[in-house]
Formats: C-alpha cells, structure tokens, sequence
C-alpha cells in the first residue's frame, strides 16, 4: 500500500491531472464572477427613471414602457391642481436608476372630487360651526358681523344646509356682533337690589359691563346706586356698568395728642393781685 501511494506521489501525469482541475476550477470560478453571474443578475445594466407626474395614465404608461418598466396604480387621490387620471406622484422617484422591468408605482388623481352635505351650522356658535364644517371636510371663508342680540352666534352661512357640495368648498358666515338694531329705554334700577336689576336689563337686551361696589349709609347692602353711562337710551345689546351699594364701616378718628384744659389756672398777673 505504502509502495503505491509514493508510486502516485511520484506520477508526474498525477500531478499534470491534479494542476489541470485545478485550472478548470479557477477558469470556473472566473467565469461564475464575470460572466455567469452578471448575465443573471444584469449587472452594471440600469434604467433612469423618467419623470411621468403631471402627466396623463396613459402617456405615463407609454413613457414607462419605452423605458421597459411596468407600473401599477398604488393610490388615487383627489388634488383640484390637477385634471382627473393625471400622475401625481411616483416611486422609485425620477432620476433613480433601477433595473429593467422594474415596476412604478403611481398615485393617481381621482376622477371627481369627493362631495358632503352641507351641515346647519346657522344658531351655533362660531366655534361650534367651525368645528362641525372642518368635520365635513369644509373650510371657514370670509366671517362678516351684523347687529343682533347674541353675540357670536351664526345668523347666516353661504351655503345652505343640505346641499351637496365637493371636500374643501369654503363657507362664508354672516355672525351676531351682539348688538341689536334698535334703541332701548334704560330702565329705571336705581334703588333696586342688583338681582332685580339684572333681571330688567336682560328683559330690554342690555347688558352689565362691571359691578362696583361703593359703601352707602343711605342704602342696604346689593342696592343700585346709580350706572355709567348716564343716558336715556342705549343701543339694544350694550352694556352699563352697576354701582353698587355694600355696608358702610365705621371708621375711628385718629386722636391727635391730650387736650389740656386750662380754664382753672391762674395767670401772674392774678397772684400779684
């Protein structure tokens, strides 16, 4: 056995086979790396990406295909900037380079905009009818004051309730400034307990401003003393500021010093007499 192996060790056509696998190994691996794999793999082969947005499907189709890529529409979405079926929006992005028949996604504009019903929002206030409009998808426009009784509430929208409209239509409000259209009388509150004068005002549509209090003998406590401004009338919705009466505090005198009465004393001139 021993004899053998050394008789093999020193073949030179063993090792003439042995340095001829091993250069169809290497001359395999070579060709693997160089030849077999970038055929498989399209290496150093890239398309650039056209910019197909703002165009049409169908011309963004055409232009992909030239290129030999595919495509799908991954989304459709509503954008007024554009007209229906136009690309909005691509991935992989214009310019990147990819491989052949590598697929774009698209997002797509919608055909028609979306549309809502108009809401009420007429007798909520403002708040409120901006927050339910914004809830439908509409937006608050031009907001104009008129005289009425209650202030920020919705007196009239652009738009009737009920009415179908797209996403994003604008709708103008006509709001109460909270001043009425007409002159009222102020009522005579003098000498009236300030729950009693509040009730009267509220009864013609006025309002109170400020409440102060002033300390009065002649007047019980919470008493209406008198109001600024001093007029007859006031426009419906205005407001009056109540003075009013609150208990009247003693106060000390300060003492300035003994007082020294001096009326049984007698002067010099006495004892000489």
């Amino acid at each position: 056995m021993r004899s053998q192996i050394k008789s093999l060790l020193t073949n030179k056509i063993f090792y003439l086979g042995l340095g001829g696998l091993i250069a169809v190994g290497a001359l395999f691996l070579t060709l693997l790396d160089f030849v077999i794999m970038p055929a498989y793999t399209n290496y150093n082969e890239g398309v650039t990406v056209p910019n197909i947005t703002q165009v049409s499907l169908d011309e963004a189709q055409e232009r992909l295909t030239s290129y030999g890529l595919r495509y799908e529409v991954s989304e459709r979405r509503s954008n007024s900037a554009y007209p229906a079926d136009y690309v909005i929006d691509q991935m992989p992005a214009a310019s990147e380079i990819v491989k052949p028949n590598r697929k774009v996604y698209l997002t797509v504009n919608t055909e028609a905009n979306p549309t809502v019903e108009v809401p009420k929002v007429v007798d909520l206030s403002l708040r409120n009818a901006r927050v339910q409009l914004e809830n439908y998808g509409l937006s608050v426009g031009t907001i104009s004051y008129e005289s009425s009784r209650f202030k920020n509430v919705v007196l009239r929208q652009s738009v009737p309730a009920e009415n179908i409209v797209p996403k994003g239509t604008t709708i103008d409000l006509a709001v109460s400034d909270g001043l009425g259209e007409k002159m009222v009388d102020i009522p005579n509150i003098k000498g009236l307990r300030l729950s009693e004068a509040q009730q009267k005002l509220q009864k013609v549509g006025l309002r109170i401003s400020e409440i102060q209090f002033q300390p009065s003998k002649e007047f019980d406590p919470n008493v209406i003393i008198n109001y600024e401004p001093q007029k007859d009338q006031l426009t419906e919705g205005e407001t009056l500021k109540l003075i009013v009466s609150e208990r009247f505090e003693v106060e000390e005198q300060d003492e300035s010093g003994a007082v020294i009465d001096t009326s049984n004393v007698s002067s010099p001139e006495d004892n000489n007499n």
